[in-house]
């Protein structure tokens, strides 16, 4: 994966309020802290940045926890085993932890990974999920544990172009799953009606073209004061991965703020 700087020249504040959105019924606790997480998964190469923001004095906020989380490129969420989500009776993809991972917000206030676009799967298109964890505590274990807390529970998602160009290429166009189009994602529409909201990350291509890699960005705002616990799909433990009996279907959290910047 190559490496990627750039600078902030300038930012734009854009205030909306959001409605509340699911963190989805794939969420595990318990993920390490590590900038590759794209592990054996093949796919188009993207380096991620996210840049968080606190709502209230408009500055960036460092030190914080940027989870992020995607399927893979034909449409399989690691560290889960449920009908609809690839092969339903592998259990070795309780095991897994690829495509997930935490990182902590530098002195530009940027969390960056490295994975691979996600794919699609059926009724969604293609997405990221991010959370953001504040006054977290690191284990020595690399992980913020299994009871969690987020300042923001979020989604971000590709221009249809590039999904176009993506899912041209191997192995995502193995997938015989129906693409949903950004049109008709339902998550995506919640936060694209919300005035003032811009869902899409910004991208650039490293080289010629995806075969070359990508680089997007995405900056938000959270309110720094605000926490709620988050119940996972399933926990990770040193032992291994483990559904978590008191899970639900990826309960909403309350209605939260959240700040779009133009990054020039």
């Amino acid at each position: 994966m190559a490496t990627v700087t750039y600078q902030l020249l300038k930012i734009t504040r854009i205030w909306a309020t959001v409605r509340t959105l699911t963190q989805g019924p794939y969420y595990v606790g318990g993920e390490s802290l590590r900038q590759n997480i794209a592990d054996s998964e093949q796919g188009v190469e993207i380096t991620l940045d996210y840049q968080v923001i606190d709502v209230d004095t408009c500055e960036p906020v460092p030190n914080v926890y940027v989870e992020i989380w995607h399927c893979n490129s034909t449409g399989v969420y690691s560290g889960v085993v449920a009908n609809g989500n690839g092969d339903s009776s592998d259990q070795f993809n309780l095991q897994s932890k690829a495509l997930r991972g935490i990182q902590a917000t530098d002195s530009d206030c940027v969390a960056q990974f490295n994975s691979i676009v996600p794919g699609h799967y059926t009724g969604r298109a293609p997405h990221i999920h991010i959370m953001v964890h504040t006054n977290a505590s690191l284990y020595l274990n690399e992980t913020l544990g299994n009871l969690v807390y987020a300042s923001h529970v979020g989604q971000a998602f590709l221009d249809q172009d590039l999904i176009s160009q993506v899912e041209s290429t191997a192995p995502y166009k193995t997938n015989d799953q129906a693409l949903t189009k950004n049109s008709e994602d339902s998550i995506l529409a919640q936060e694209a009606d919300t005035d003032g909201v811009d869902p899409f990350m910004n991208y650039a291509y490293i080289g010629n073209g995806v075969g070359d890699g990508l680089f997007a960005w995405l900056a938000f705002g959270i309110n720094t004061t605000y926490s709620s616990k988050v119940t996972p799909a399933a926990l990770l433990y040193e032992s291994g991965g483990l559904v978590n009996p008191n899970a639900s279907a990826g309960r909403p959290g309350r209605l939260r703020w959240r700040q779009r910047y133009k990054l020039w």
